[in-house]
């Protein structure tokens, strides 16, 4: 058989994937499948701009799909196909149109598949956000006056409760037991987040925990555990994401949450042995906080197919080569998301502080300026910043980078 690295998952981290291995001298074939009928696009815009103004399918792919790089060459692209089962030790993957392909190297860049509610009701006007197909089906229903709940306060439900608002929905944000993005941001910004969002027309409703949702044949509310109910002509599920790893199963490896991977994201067994000759990238993989030194967690950030890609695809192309890479550099997570023409930008491990300062500005009010830093200990582990000019936003992300250069490197 002629040398084949296959990637699973034909998004943004099977894109990077290819593009990488090429880079890193993989002269075989690549074999990239995935289950959408199209090429790699921009997933941000889908809560956001393409949301609010999405155009025909045509139009939209015109405006997202990535053009890969000059390195991304010779590569096969099977989309619209799922893989649904892999024998790891024999290299084998079955897939849902009855073929099996066989593969030297493979990449597991599955991505993930929203989460739902876990609560009884009809499931028509119920919507999640995370294709292309999610984004234009709910614009559909986005009419000015439209009595829209959206329930979750992560990212993707503060910003499609934004784009509602701006498009003239009466709109409810249901919050759960955090606040606004409060596990990323901290409370401080994240009641300012709040503030910001109930300046704009939407309704907030705190520690919220749904428990049904009503209506016949359709949805028309959401029943509280407080006894509140919640009238609705849309709702929008954004409760999280559940990693697409069930093609995995029955290769003795740790799928508790996403692929448990070690430093140079080889995927490991449930002993922790890494395997010879499979990697994953993206937020499927699991992989220690190297910056932190952290459990191994996933980061579900635009920039982390990017950012593993570029120590996966040299991992795994020197060792189909009987070589091993150098220790890399632990990834430093970045993020963002626009709110009503804010800026919310960050860096590093939040979510990680015992101890939160703010640098600048009022996190009260997030469209005035301000930053903020998060610490574990003495040590600067993140910084946000909200409103703020690039050049602001680029001087705390270097703080952030000079704190937290790893003390040491994988060395396995």
């Amino acid at each position: 058989m002629e040398p084949r690295i296959v990637v699973v998952g034909a998004s943004l981290g099977g894109l990077r994937a290819a593009e990488q291995l090429r880079s890193a001298g993989w002269s075989g074939q690549i074999v990239v499948i995935g289950d959408e009928p199209h090429p790699p696009y921009n997933r941000p815009p889908l809560s956001k701009a393409t949301l609010a103004a999405p155009g025909t399918v045509r139009e939209s792919l015109a405006a997202l799909t990535f053009r890969p790089k000059r390195s991304a060459t010779d590569v096969t692209w099977k989309l619209g196909t799922a893989v649904t089962a892999a024998d790891l030790a024999a290299g084998v993957l079955e897939l849902d149109d009855g073929e099996r392909i066989t593969f030297t190297g493979l990449v597991v860049a599955s991505g993930l598949r929203p989460a739902r509610v876990p609560a009884p009701g009809p499931l028509a006007g119920r919507h999640v956000v995370r294709r292309l197909e999610d984004s234009l089906a709910l614009h559909a229903e986005l009419a000015p006056g439209a009595r829209v709940v959206v329930v979750g306060s992560g990212f993707i439900g503060c910003e499609v409760a934004a784009t509602a608002a701006t498009l003239g929905a009466r709109v409810t944000l249901i919050e759960g037991g955090l606040g606004p993005m409060e596990r990323t941001l901290g409370p401080a910004l994240s009641a300012g987040v709040r503030g910001l969002l109930e300046r704009h027309g939407v309704h907030v409703i705190p520690g919220a925990r749904v428990i049904g949702f009503r209506g016949a044949g359709r949805c028309t509310g959401v029943a509280l555990a407080d006894g509140t109910e919640v009238g609705a002509d849309v709702v929008v599920e954004a409760v999280g994401s559940v990693p697409n790893t069930a093609w995995l199963a029955g290769n003795g490896l740790d799928l508790a949450d996403g692929v448990e991977c070690d430093a140079r994201l080889r995927v490991v067994d449930a002993a922790g042995t890494a395997l010879p000759n499979v990697v994953a990238v993206g937020d499927v993989a699991r992989y220690p906080d190297g910056r932190t030194a952290g459990p191994a967690r996933r980061v579900e950030h635009w920039a982390t197919p990017t950012d593993t890609a570029k120590i996966a695809a040299p991992t795994l192309v020197a060792a189909l080569a009987g070589e091993q890479t150098p220790a890399p550099e632990p990834p430093l997570p970045s993020f963002w998301t626009d709110l009503f023409n804010v800026r919310i930008q960050g860096v590093g491990s939040p979510a990680r502080a015992d101890r939160i300062e703010v640098f600048e500005g009022d996190p009260a009010a997030p469209a005035t300026g301000a930053a903020v830093g998060y610490y574990l200990g003495d040590r600067l582990i993140g910084a946000v910043t909200a409103g703020l000019p690039a050049p602001r936003q680029l001087y705390y992300r270097q703080q952030v980078l000079d704190a937290s250069a790893p003390a040491t490197l994988a060395t396995v």
